[in-house]
């Protein structure tokens, strides 16, 4: 048979078996994203770990509401001077700052070690000139990037990147963080999984967790031979003991002393990912990745992108502010509604979104694509629930206000407003709204010109409560 011939029938069997591969792939995902929803409900967390040094709570993402939009939800609440230990999950995560300070590791494979720790005697000289924060009788130290993380702040984290995070406040800092499981980055299933490099949860307490699905939160160095180990790292065999240790103390930990590590004693401007930084630099994509900026501060009232005197502002994170966002396919949005105040009618046409409620309380409706109402509750703090693609959301502030978070399924999100200055009805002519609903002329143009001076923030009727609240 000639050659040609040959390579030419190993290159089809290729392709058809890729080609197998991807649409069982796709089907499987399909499948398990069938969004027959007849009851959205707002959820708490399903399981709920107690470590020693804080809690660590999962939202089930088995249930049908989370299927259907692909996504899951971890929250975090690390106590004063107490660890999570480093770890590193199958699909990309937004990382929101509910509360507290501290500082997150995030360390990038391949990219160096460019914060430098000094000795011992220059550190302390160099700390009392001009007051860094670095552990006085350490030995020298090479280490990535460490950000100090606060309240507010969004971090993204890609795929398999290892990840820590230390409180060094005076309160728990409370980190709650949303994952894209349909992400095109995770090639496995729609589940949680969260690989630990310390610590674990041992498997005696795994056992009485309630469901098989703890078993993901594990010390990955179990799977291998202590020995194999030993001679991989090149270091004796207690060490590697000691590495494959499940500890009692869990998934975070008490700190045996005062954490430290080293900081620039001004912020620094981190880089952009603009594509004229990109021709600049000879490694490409290493050195973009290295250097990305990756935390937002959502808490800003002067970035606000939609503001409102009356009604509230709305903050959005998205590709453009954030160019690592182009890679990893999700944006967030940070609101803030005046008490009474309406966020307006609207759809989303690009992502599902996942609701975190981050204080005060709401009157929230939802319907579904074929008019059903699938979601009529008034939430509040804590509170986390989905909307689905195209599903119609309405939302009314409390007497105390709302404020919220939502993480989407899109790098650049788009909504379509029902109501006010950018809505369809003003771009209809006025005798399709007359044949459409059967009303006057005087009516069809009450539609197109109600709500005209605002977007998408309403300020309370006549009949509500004037009164408002700011927040930094």
């Amino acid at each position: 048979m000639p050659t040609r011939v040959v390579l030419a029938i190993l290159l089809c069997l290729v392709a058809c078996g890729s080609s197998s591969q991807l649409h069982e792939r796709r089907s499987f995902r399909e499948e398990a994203q069938q969004c027959r929803l007849d009851r959205i409900r707002s959820l708490p967390p399903s399981r709920r770990i107690e470590s020693e040094g804080g809690i660590t709570e999962l939202w089930d993402e088995a249930e049908e509401d989370f299927q259907c939009a692909g996504v899951a939800a971890i929250r975090n609440i690390i106590r004063p001077n107490c660890l999570s230990l480093p770890k590193f999950h199958s699909s990309p995560m937004l990382i929101y700052i509910e509360q507290g300070e501290g500082f997150l590791g995030l360390n990038f494979p391949g990219c160096a070690e460019t914060y430098e720790a000094q000795s011992a005697q220059s550190s302390r000289r160099s700390s009392r000139r001009m007051g860094r924060r670095i552990g006085a009788g350490k030995e020298d130290d090479q280490h990535q990037k460490v950000r100090r993380v606060r309240r507010g702040d969004m971090i993204v984290v890609p795929a398999g990147t290892v990840q820590w995070c230390h409180n060094d406040g005076g309160q728990d800092l409370v980190a709650v963080a949303f994952l894209d499981l349909n992400n095109e980055d995770n090639q496995l299933d729609l589940r949680i999984r969260g690989s630990f490099l310390a610590g674990g949860i041992p498997r005696e307490e795994r056992r009485e967790l309630r469901g098989s699905k703890n078993n993901d939160l594990v010390n990955i160095y179990n799977g291998f031979d202590q020995d194999f180990l030993a001679q991989a790292y090149n270091v004796p065999t207690d060490l590697v003991r000691r590495m494959q240790e499940e500890r009692s103390s869990g998934l975070i930990v008490k700190c045996d002393e005062q954490m430290s590590f080293l900081t620039p004693e001004e912020e620094e401007e981190e880089l952009s990912e603009s594509p004229s930084r990109r021709e600049e630099i000879s490694n490409g994509l290493e050195e973009t990745i290295c250097t990305a900026r990756v935390q937002h501060n959502m808490n800003t009232q002067r970035e606000a992108d939609v503001y409102s005197r009356e009604a509230g502002r709305i903050n959005i994170l998205n590709q453009l502010k954030l160019p690592i966002l182009r890679f990893m396919g999700m944006s967030a949005e940070k609101g803030h509604l005046f008490p009474n105040a309406q966020y307006n009618l609207h759809w989303s046409m690009t992502d599902h979104r996942l609701v975190y409620v981050v204080d005060g309380e709401a009157n929230f409706q939802i319907s579904d694509d074929y008019g059903n109402q699938v979601f009529n509750e008034r939430v509040s703090r804590g509170n986390m629930f989905v909307i689905p693609q195209f599903y119609p959301a309405l939302v009314q502030a409390g007497q105390e206000g709302f404020e919220w978070i939502t993480f989407k399924t899109s790098n650049q999100p788009m909504k379509s407003p029902i109501a006010g200055y950018t809505s369809f009805f003003r771009a209809l002519p006025l005798q399709l709204l007359e044949q459409s609903f059967q009303i006057t002329t005087a009516e069809a143009q009450q539609l197109k010109q109600t709500r005209r001076q605002h977007t998408f923030l309403f300020p309370p009727s006549s009949g509500g409560s004037s009164s408002r609240r700011h927040r930094s």
